[in-house]
């Protein structure tokens, strides 16, 4: 059964750093791409970041370009997100998401691109 399970969300004071990672089972990871999502309160989901199969391109939302860092390891199936310079505005729960897909150009960072979810870890940046 496929399956991706977040860890790593928690409370931060702003200016902080997380680290979330991404555990996959149940597929050849390395035949899936992976990205990480944010949903809110009161806003829609929102694609944060996202890695190919082989690791080899990345892609960040605007908000988050320069603060988080997404990478990978195929060997313990896991892709990590790293987090910066934390701000209120990035408290929301995250979510990864799988799909057996690759672009010629970067990954995509809209919902419907990825076919599997997992459930979520809250991040709170709060002081």
């Amino acid at each position: 059964q496929l399956q991706v399970v977040e860890s790593g969300g928690g409370l931060v004071q702003p200016g902080g750093s997380l680290r979330l990672s991404c555990a996959a089972s149940g597929f050849t990871f390395d035949s899936y791409a992976i990205a990480w999502f944010r949903h809110a309160p009161g806003k829609e989901r929102e694609g944060v970041s996202c890695i190919t199969k082989s690791g080899a391109r990345t892609n960040y939302a605007d908000s988050v370009k320069g603060r988080f860092t997404i990478s990978r390891d195929n060997a313990k199936n896991t892709v990590v997100l790293q987090m910066n310079s934390l701000k209120p505005e990035d408290t929301a729960i995250y979510y990864c998401a799988a799909v057996a897909a690759s672009w010629f150009s970067k990954c995509p960072l809209s919902t419907d691109s990825y076919a599997y979810w997992g459930q979520g870890t809250q991040v709170t940046v709060s002081s």
